[in-house]
């Protein structure tokens, strides 16, 4: 798991590879996250956006954007979390993700970036 603080928000990722969902004769990877953010600040803020930068090992980049996150803008008030899980795939068996959310100071609408720190993404046998 990889953990970063920015801006007072903390933003854990933890990374599961899927083989039910990958295909290694295809060159397809499938790769599950799950993403907690802690609100350590003392007033509530809402998700607004994301946006991703997804790195294949052949070199390719990829630029994922959009509202909220599965779905949703969530307020997370001050000391709470938000936990979620999304996915990603890949063409090659390992790469790396790392990001922003776009968040608002719920108090007086003031919007900050928050990081999401690069994670790796590896097939298991990849790591021996």
């Amino acid at each position: 798991m990889v953990s970063q603080v920015s801006e007072g928000i903390k933003i854990s990722v933890e990374v599961f590879f899927q083989p039910d969902y990958s295909n290694a004769v295809n060159s397809e990877f499938m790769f599950a996250y799950r993403i907690t953010i802690v609100n350590n600040n003392n007033f509530s803020v809402r998700l607004l956006r994301r946006c991703w930068h997804i790195h294949d090992a052949n070199g390719s980049l990829r630029e994922v954007e959009g509202e909220g996150v599965v779905g949703v803008q969530p307020q997370i008030n001050p000391g709470e979390n938000y936990q979620y899980v999304s996915g990603c795939n890949l063409r090659t068996e390992m790469g790396k993700m790392q990001g922003t959310y776009t968040m608002e100071n719920i108090s007086n609408q003031k919007q900050f970036e928050v990081i999401i720190p690069a994670f790796e993404m590896m097939v298991p046998y990849k790591m021996n």
